[in-house]
């Protein structure tokens, strides 16, 4: 009869550590929520920083004539009414040199008159 009660005992404890390593809420299942939940808090911290910075750029937009001034200038190309634009173009790499051979085309001939 001992014998019997030790058996039961035995492959009830069995039953009950296979479960809790891998039954529903067992230690695998544990350790990957632990690390979704690091994840997802991770995620949150990038989406924090990025809402602190648009709710700073709001207020700057709110409070400040400079902000508005130089998202106009920026983003739309806007100047003041007694404002000059100059805008420079660089030459691209076959452009510069093929001005500079111009140059040096008209000096020669320049120099053979």
């Amino acid at each position: 009869m001992l014998r019997w009660v030790a058996l039961i005992l035995l492959a009830l404890l069995l039953a009950l550590g296979v479960k809790l390593w891998a039954g529903e809420w067992g230690f695998r299942e544990i350790a990957r929520l632990q690390t979704q939940i690091a994840e997802q808090k991770a995620e949150n911290a990038k989406l924090q920083q990025r809402n602190d910075q648009l709710k700073a750029d709001v207020e700057d937009l709110r409070n400040g004539k400079d902000a508005v001034e130089e998202r106009a200038r920026t983003e739309l190309g806007l100047i003041k009414p007694d404002e000059i634009f100059y805008q420079v173009v660089e030459p691209g790499p076959g452009e510069a040199k093929a001005g500079a051979d111009k140059v040096g085309a008209d000096k020669s001939r320049d120099a053979q008159h």
